[in-house]
């Protein structure tokens, strides 16, 4: 037994300012603490400050800016506020869906630290009732050449897939992009989507005083004590030290643990639930505190933590309530429900023990061994934790990039087989071909091989749902409001591209130090750009996550606003793919080609620019962004596009070759865009797709263009096995597909094959 009365005695002793500043919290904040609780908090009431007011648990930095996102449309149930956004699909049915990072932990253990992001963004998906269908990751590493970049892929992608892979949920989509800028913080960014009956959404809101606290899933270790007051925090080199911070999962317990869930679902037991994510039994009971009573007015909780299934000895209350140990659910039951509830998780072989109740008290009571070792009111821990207006600059706005100055390549079929083999734009097939990606057989259309958005059927009906992930980090850091403003156009225009209907969006925002006024800048003008994009759009954002302090030593990495989009398809029948082209198609260029090299690829893998000299992003006109993607959408309905491509990075000539790769034919061009030079073949400009179609439907998309005001022409077709053409200027390209693929193919699986 433990010796109680020194444990107690540690935990109720009262802590001062310099354990608050020990535990993150600074001290305008030990004062705001300090006046709200009325006394000094002892070692367990600080600790669930510090958690709970951390940057990860309450968005201090960046709350009253997150408050510019739109939230609603026609399609949205719910925004903002709980466990994952959910939106209306139709037919009674909801797809439910967030993104979170687990950036730190990944760092520091990459295996765990993935797995475990996967795991806690599966629980935030099935807490609210939704059966798990496809998971996202969205990845950032280091230099190739730094010495742990690729240690940290190989990690990390093992945990992705041995999470996803054992839990049954296919990964179907995502990106991966190498960096100098993510050498001391990679990110790992997870996304997971769920489909639940409307009128079977549980919320983490609702719970009402007299009823039972009902904990279930693993027990409750050491592991991830302090993980939410890490991953608020700056790196710096040797924090490897820090792995104890890093959660351990277990995939076969979160499959039992969500058949168990979603079968106790199917009563009428559950009056609130939480998962226990960052901040553990701290958060999720807060949580379920703060949004409680009939009108959301906030309720009490009391707890007795000798009760909490426990797997090691002598656990303090402080530990208990810190641990972020995986595979757990909190929930408010009924009282006469609490057999029924036992029996289900015994089945699965699950803790599921009563461990307090709610009250009406307002107040957070935690006892351990008889005695009360905390007491504290629930309101300064949610709404009233800090709320920062922190000072930020306006980020410097670079001037358009001369490619003039720069001396034309000679061989552009030399520089489209650089630009296809450079770490951004090789393919990632070593990587996801280790993720499950048809699990559950409802995958049509996974989107690492080079697609737009992956296609995930609606099971059991001819629907479907369109995912997809974006982000890029050059366009921000050349100008956040503009590169925040095209990671939403871009998630659009993916989803589009397979004949989807954009609804909604969630998203990672991962920024550097808030407290540098020129980061907060960044963050500021990335989000209301995003913002402006969501309103125009009208894509919302339903939920996300904000990943702050990512630097190390100071350094910030490149500012990376991630967006995951989702769609509806209404009839599978009605899709596109980048496969489905055959030889004699047409590839016909919607949108204008002007030729926009700032921040481009091309600048950065051929002629080696990097920071300011990049110059600025392509613009982005997002009335020209709606009338362009509903065109190829009614293209796709219609039934005229074989296969459609959005232009991103390396412009029409890598999204060409990455068509030509994928149905295996060639491509013949003949370029006259009104554009020259490298621009032609390798500008950015937005707004823009490659649609392929049959030569007979020319003179029908001739007049529903001249009709709607699209700008298209045809300029290629698809024939034999070289991509080759010629350029406005007389520029010529003949790269054989057998070279390009070899170079596309090749670089990744011969990189993690070095032995260093």
């Amino acid at each position: 037994m433990p010796d109680t009365s020194a444990i107690l005695a540690h935990l109720t002793a009262t802590q001062d300012e310099t354990q608050g500043l020990e535990h993150g919290i600074k001290a305008d904040e030990w004062e705001r603490l300090v006046t709200r609780l009325g006394r000094k908090p002892n070692l367990v009431e600080l600790g669930i400050y510090s958690v709970m007011w951390s940057e990860h648990c309450s968005y201090k930095s960046s709350r009253r800016h997150l408050s510019k996102f739109p939230t609603k449309n026609a399609r949205v149930i719910q925004g903002p506020g709980e466990n994952a956004g959910v939106i209306d699909i139709g037919d009674g049915q909801a797809a439910i869906f967030k993104m979170e990072s687990h950036n730190h932990p990944s760092y520091i253990e990459p295996y765990q630290g993935a797995a475990t992001g996967v795991g806690g963004i599966l629980r935030d998906v099935f807490t609210m009732g939704a059966r798990p269908i496809a998971l996202v990751n969205a990845l950032r590493f280091g230099d190739p050449g730094h010495p742990k970049t690729r240690s940290l892929v190989q990690g990390v992608v093992a945990g992705i897939g041995g999470y996803g892979n054992c839990v049954g949920v296919p990964t179907v989509a995502g990106e991966t992009q190498f960096d100098a800028g993510y050498n001391g913080n990679i990110l790992v960014n997870a996304m997971a989507v769920g489909l639940a009956d409307q009128d079977k959404i549980f919320y983490a809101r609702g719970a009402t005083p007299g009823n039972p606290i009902f904990y279930v899933g693993s027990k409750t270790g050491r592991d991830g004590i302090h993980g939410a007051t890490m991953a608020s925090a700056e790196f710096s080199e040797g924090d490897e030290e820090k792995r104890p911070t890093v959660q351990v999962g277990d995939p076969f317990t979160e499959k039992l643990l969500i058949e168990a869930c979603l079968e106790l679902m199917a009563t009428d037991a559950i009056q609130a639930i939480q998962d226990m994510g960052a901040a553990g039994l701290t958060s999720s009971s807060v949580e379920m505190a703060a949004s409680g009573g009939e009108n959301g007015e906030g309720i009490g909780v009391v707890m007795d933590l000798d009760k909490v299934p426990q797997r090691e000895d002598g656990m303090t209350a402080y530990e208990i309530m810190l641990s972020e140990s995986q595979e757990r659910m909190l929930m408010v039951l009924y009282p006469d429900k609490i057999d029924m509830a036992k029996a289900i998780f015994d089945k699965y072989d699950l803790s599921a023990e009563v461990i307090g109740e709610t009250t009406d008290t307002g107040h957070l009571v935690l006892k351990q061994f008889g005695k009360v070792v905390c007491d504290i009111p629930v309101a300064p821990l949610a709404e009233d934790a800090p709320n920062y207006d922190r000072p930020w600059i306006e980020p410097p706005k670079r001037a358009p990039l001369d490619i003039s100055k720069f001396p034309e390549p000679d061989d552009f079929g030399e520089v489209l087989l650089k630009l296809m083999s450079c770490p951004d734009m090789a393919s990632k097939r070593w990587i996801w071909e280790q993720y499950d990606r048809h699990v559950m057989n409802d995958t049509v259309d996974s989107s690492q091989s080079m697609g737009n958005a992956a296609i995930v059927r609606i099971h059991g009906t001819n629907k479907a749902l369109a995912i997809c992930s974006d982000c890029n980090p050059h366009y921000v850091a050349a100008d956040p409001y503009v590169g925040g403003k095209q990671a939403v156009a871009e998630a659009y225009r993916n989803l589009s591209s397979v004949g989807a209907t954009p609804i909604a969006i969630t998203d990672n925002l991962n920024f550097g130090n808030p407290e540098k006024p020129a980061t907060m800048g960044y963050i500021v003008k990335a989000i209301e750009g995003m913002a402006e994009a969501c309103r125009v759009l009208d894509f919302p954002v339903v939920s996300g996550n904000v990943s702050l302090y990512n630097e190390t030593d100071g350094v910030a990495i490149p500012p990376t606003p991630v967006v995951g989009g989702v769609g509806l398809i209404e009839d599978i029948g009605k899709i596109a793919t980048l496969k489905g082209a055959q030889p004699g198609d047409v590839l016909i260029l919607i949108g204008e080609a002007k030729g926009h090299m700032g921040a481009s690829l091309y600048a950065r893998e051929w002629l080696g620019l990097k920071g300011e000299a990049l110059g600025a992003p392509p613009p982005v006109d997002l009335k020209t962004e709606i009338q362009n993607a509903a065109f190829v959408r009614q293209l796709i309905h219609d039934g005229l596009a074989s296969a459609v491509h959005d232009i991103s990075d390396g412009g029409i000539a890598c999204a060409a070759a990455e068509m030509a790769l994928a149905c295996g034919t060639g491509v013949k061009f003949t370029l006259q865009s009104g554009t020259s030079g490298p621009q032609e073949l390798f500008g950015e400009d937005q707004a823009r797709y490659l649609v392929a179609m049959n030569r007979d439907a020319l003179d029908d998309l001739g007049a529903r263009a001249t009709k709607a005001g699209i700008t298209c022409f045809a300029f290629a077709h698809f024939e034999g096995e070289a991509l080759s053409g010629i350029t406005s200027d007389g520029h010529k390209v003949d790269l054989p597909l057998s070279t390009l693929r070899k170079a596309h193919e090749d670089w990744l699986p011969a990189y993690m094959n070095t032995v260093d």
